[in-house]
């Protein structure tokens, strides 16, 4: 019996392995960490970045005096946003009282909207500070509030480390403005 040589490269082209592919190549941008912050002045953070955008553009879901609320462009689940102070501080005990206050009070405001919106029997709600503590973007506060419903996390996280979303973003932002409390 004769060996057929085959390429390393293309060992595995075209041979059946019972997978599907679901490419997110967009998600290159985040693992590769392009606009995160550094202890430098060459980068620019994001959450200082979205707030001179348009609120379409920049996933604005509600601006405040000292926060705003913005979707999570790497969601968990449909609907995960984040409340960012303005001011650019790293950890939660450097807040101003005020900021502190507002941040409390848009994480309220963002469960009474993803409430109304999408009626998630749960949320998940906190911050990690520091990179040791799963901070994406450490150098900038911001708080989660994601929406959770019974049976979201089934085996596409687990078996093949993928998140299906069945809303796009901007459609998501809308949704959330539309319900967002007045004040």
């Amino acid at each position: 019996m004769s060996e057929e040589h085959v390429e390393p490269a293309d060992q595995f082209v075209g041979d059946p392995d019972g997978f599907e592919r679901l490419w997110t190549p967009h998600r290159m941008v985040y693992i590769d960490g392009q606009s995160k912050p550094a202890d430098d002045s060459t980068h620019e953070c994001p959450f200082c970045r979205v707030p001179r955008l348009d609120d379409e553009s920049g996933l604005v879901v509600h601006r405040g005096e000292l926060a705003y609320a913005v979707l999570n462009l790497y969601p968990y689940s449909p609907g995960h946003l984040m409340v960012c102070p303005y001011r650019h501080v790293a950890a939660y005990v450097d807040l101003t009282d005020d900021e502190a206050h507002e941040v409390a009070a848009l994480t309220q405001s963002a469960i009474r909207a993803l409430t109304k919106a999408s009626a998630p029997h749960g949320f998940n709600i906190g911050m990690n500070q520091g990179a040791v503590a799963g901070a994406g973007i450490a150098a900038h506060l911001h708080q989660h509030v994601v929406p959770r419903w019974g049976g979201d996390a089934n085996f596409m996280p687990i078996i093949a480390r993928t998140k299906p979303l069945p809303v796009l973003l901007g459609e998501t932002r809308q949704r959330l403005a539309d319900a967002w409390p007045s004040a």
